[in-house]
């Protein structure tokens, strides 16, 4: 589906994004794409689509050159920025605009999504809220069917309610066929939709695993104190939060947000238990 060789990017020339990065994305995973500011998650949804170019190695989508932005690659891809300006239009005059991009575009669903979101069809586009108007290009996103969906910060702008729709929805649509990949800082939005988890850091990957294969080697534990083997550590009510190394083959559920900041904080250490 999706695979990068030997990627370096820059802005800068003295500010390199990706320094030698390999990866391989597969079909029918809802991957999560996490990092720091900076590190570069947006610009890697944008090599994989063809938005950017690489500065040296290859980003290779659906078997295609991304850089080159074949047709037959780009009708296969939906992406969905954290950013968005929407023209002074209505729905119907929006989906005659776009639609025909997508060749599996299906136009009950998108009915069907529009009405669990509440959107008013007599509306302008331009006129929504930002909270509508995120939910009009995530109903829209899941309408065109595509084998890839590259969302950024899908869940900024959206209620508590929505957020949840937007779950149900997204775990409905995937299938075996279709790789999603989520950039986001809100993962308890996502923590039980999210699997494989992707964690960057400047120039590296710190993990690209599975949740069980996550959860064979760490573990998620309350203390009453910090544990000396702990990786990271949280006060909570009741305790402290420990995620340590996973010895004794404790079974337990992955705390995103801890292993988030337990991947940070060692890093050596995370690429010798996670061999990438």
């Amino acid at each position: 589906m999706i695979n990068i060789q030997n990627l370096n990017f820059h802005y800068k020339a003295s500010q390199p994004v990706y320094l030698g990065l390999n990866m391989d994305l597969k079909p029918g995973n809802i991957y999560g794409l996490l990092g720091e500011n900076g590190v570069g998650k947006t610009t890697l949804l944008k090599l994989i689509s063809g938005l950017l170019f690489p500065t040296k190695g290859n980003v290779s989508t659906f078997r295609f050159e991304a850089k080159k932005r074949y047709p037959e690659m780009l009708e296969k891809i939906y992406f969905l920025p954290e950013v968005y300006t929407l023209p002074k239009v209505k729905m119907s005059e929006y989906v005659k605009l776009y639609a025909s991009f997508y060749p599996k575009f299906d136009h009950q669903k998108l009915a069907e999504y529009v009405d669990v979101f509440g959107l008013s069809k007599a509306k302008k586009l331009s006129e929504f809220s930002h909270g509508q108007q995120k939910k009009w290009l995530l109903a829209f996103g899941l309408a065109t069917n595509t084998e890839l969906l590259l969302m950024d910060e899908p869940t900024n702008g959206l209620d508590i309610p929505s957020k949840g729709l937007f779950r149900q929805l997204l775990a409905e649509a995937a299938d075996e066929q279709k790789t999603i990949i989520i950039s986001t800082h809100q993962v308890r939005d996502l923590e039980n939709l999210i699997d494989p988890i992707i964690i960057l850091e400047h120039n590296q990957v710190l993990l690209n695993n599975s949740i069980e294969e996550i959860s064979q080697k760490l573990k998620f534990v309350v203390r009453e104190n910090q544990s000396e083997q702990a990786l990271f550590a949280e006060q909570a009510i009741g305790g402290v939060l420990c995620v340590e190394p996973n010895t004794d083959n404790t079974e337990s559920k992955v705390n995103i947000e801890l292993l988030f900041n337990a991947a940070v904080n060692n890093k050596e250490l995370f690429k010798k238990l996670f061999i990438l």
